[in-house]
């Protein structure tokens, strides 16, 4: 931040501050953890720590709904509670919108998107994007992914064969991250254009979002979280200025990456616009999404400059997010060979089922047929939410409702929570999901058979989430449009890679850290500085007896 910018932001800020405090209703009765100091509250444990650290420990303290201090001690929520959530993000979803200062975060991202987007728009924009995101296209993906998969995986075959001892050290999320951008781009089922990035190292696009996210969001200074926390005080017009304008290094990069996914999104909305009126276009998301952009009602169209947003958002979370996705459900395979064991074991089963039918290829009735798959993938899902905090704030006066009722300060156990208009929840993904009255006792150990022994179906709970109950693909009116298609592809590349290789834990795997920067990415403990890591050990699988 400017240096002659401070004096006015701690000026506004203390303004602020008096004016919240002298209007709104007290959040004092909440338990909650004691801040480390009055100037930054509990904000630096929370976002300067492994992901998920401080959540668990304080949901085994204070329960689902805690009370967290903000800067200069200002009262926010933590909520982890089923109920609450389901009232926050279905039943009042728009009574809980962004936080202004982190729509412009995305407004610079991002454009004017469906995740920008609030209210009227954000249903605006989703009945446009609908069509794309149905079941049909969705297992059409399949054969995309396959593919996608197929050519990663023919990259680290070549890494083991230009070793002598059979095997070789891979950093898993470079060509992951590669490899899920090359499906989201090119399939039918996407944008129907070919990237390949995978075997274009030097590919202006991947090479662009590559590490992004860290390089802008990864763990913040204490400085760095004060600058977050004042910027809620300027009126959102001011922010959107300065993060347009500004020198910052961070700012000057997601602007950088911006700017070459608008051109790309630019000249994608060129070509399917031109294949439609010449009756050509084909089912990729994109062209679907320009399609019933065009047939929309004049009060329902996209523009331009939000067309090119919608891509622009597509690119980023269909590719980061289940990249990341897979990565940690890899992870998880090479600590527990037993499991990897049992999975390929079930895989090929599957394939000597698909053989003897006359087929060569995996269909989605068979991945989903795999129950071990099915369980291992959900169980990743949980254990791992790429995405482990949402951020919102009460747009009026309002009530949660809980699940189960929370100890106050004084004792009392209530069952509801008045909720004062302005604010500020943090929604924690990773507490929810390893929240012990859904998942079971042992909650925070990575445990795939919880979704095969009733562990999890025993639950009596309201129910919240697009998928198995999880929050991690989001419930309600934002809940993950893509969500189907993330599910095909983290089977598709899961079995490609169990099926073809052997992997273990290297000595720098054993220290990897959970990093926040919006998504979950994993890097190496006191190597930050070189990015996002997971180095992982690959040999060729064995097959048949030799399993």
């Amino acid at each position: 931040m400017d240096r002659r910018l401070v004096v006015p932001c701690l000026v506004v800020l203390a303004v602020y501050v008096i004016y919240r405090r002298s209007t709104r209703a007290s959040l004092s009765q909440i338990r909650g953890p004691k801040p480390a100091s009055y100037l930054l509250g509990n904000l630096p444990e929370l976002y300067q720590s492994q992901v998920g650290e401080p959540d668990f420990r304080w949901q085994d303290l204070y329960g689902d709904v805690i009370r967290l201090k903000g800067i200069l001690g200002e009262d926010q929520l933590m909520v982890t509670d089923p109920k609450a959530l389901q009232w926050i993000f279905a039943t009042a979803g728009y009574d809980f919108p962004k936080q202004p200062e982190r729509r412009a975060q995305s407004l610079l991202l991002n454009g004017r998107s469906i995740v920008w987007a609030e209210g009227d728009a954000h249903k605006r924009h989703r009945r446009i994007l609908n069509p794309g995101f149905g079941v049909p296209e969705a297992r059409a993906f399949l054969s995309v992914a396959r593919a996608s998969a197929e050519s990663m995986s023919a990259k680290w075959m070549d890494a083991i064969q230009t070793n002598s001892n059979g095997g070789a050290v891979v950093n898993v999320p470079f060509l992951m991250s590669r490899a899920t951008l090359d499906a989201i781009v090119e399939g039918r089922s996407s944008f129907d254009v070919r990237l390949g990035s995978v075997h274009d190292p030097d590919n202006t696009l991947a090479r662009s979002y590559s590490g992004m996210l860290l390089d802008m969001f990864g763990t913040p200074s204490k400085p760095q979280l004060f600058v977050q926390e004042v910027l809620k005080c300027f009126p959102t017009k001011l922010l959107e200025y300065w993060f347009e304008h500004s020198s910052n290094p961070r700012l000057l990069r997601a602007r950088q990456t911006r700017d070459i996914a608008t051109a790309e999104a630019k000249d994608m909305v060129t070509e399917k616009a031109e294949f439609l009126l010449q009756g050509k276009g084909s089912r990729d998301i994109f062209t679907l999404l320009v399609k019933a952009n065009m047939d929309a009602e004049a009060k329902d169209k996209l523009s331009d400059e939000e067309l090119y947003a919608q891509m622009r958002i597509l690119l980023i979370v269909g590719h980061e997010s289940t990249s990341h996705a897979i990565n940690w459900t890899l992870m998880e395979l090479a600590r527990n060979p037993e499991m990897q064991t049992r999975l390929r074991a079930e895989i090929r089963d599957r394939e000597s089922a698909i053989r003897v039918r006359g087929d060569s290829q995996f269909t989605v009735s068979d991945l989903e047929g795999m129950p071990y798959l099915t369980a291992f993938i959900k169980e990743g899902l949980r254990y791992h939410p790429t995405a482990p905090l949402v951020h919102r704030m009460a747009g009026r006066d309002t009530v949660l409702p809980l699940s189960r009722p929370i100890a106050t300060n004084s004792g009392k156990l209530i069952n509801e929570i008045p909720v004062p208009e302005g604010t500020r929840i943090v929604i924690s993904i990773s507490a929810y999901n390893r929240n012990k009255e859904l998942w079971g006792e042992d909650a925070h150990v990575f445990n795939p058979d919880r979704w095969l022994d009733g562990t999890v179906k025993d639950k009596k709970e309201s129910t919240v989430g697009v998928y198995a109950n999880l929050m991690t693909f989001g419930t309600g009116h934002r809940s993950c449009l893509g969500w189907r298609f993330a599910l095909i592809e983290i089977q598709a590349f899961v079995v490609e890679i169990i099926s073809k290789f052997e992997i273990s834990l290297t000595e720098k795997a054993k220290k990897i850290r959970r990093e926040a920067c919006l998504v979950m990415v994993p890097t190496v403990e006191g190597e930050i500085a070189n990015g996002v890591q997971l180095p992982l050990a690959i040999s060729v699988a064995p097959r048949g007896d030799d399993d």
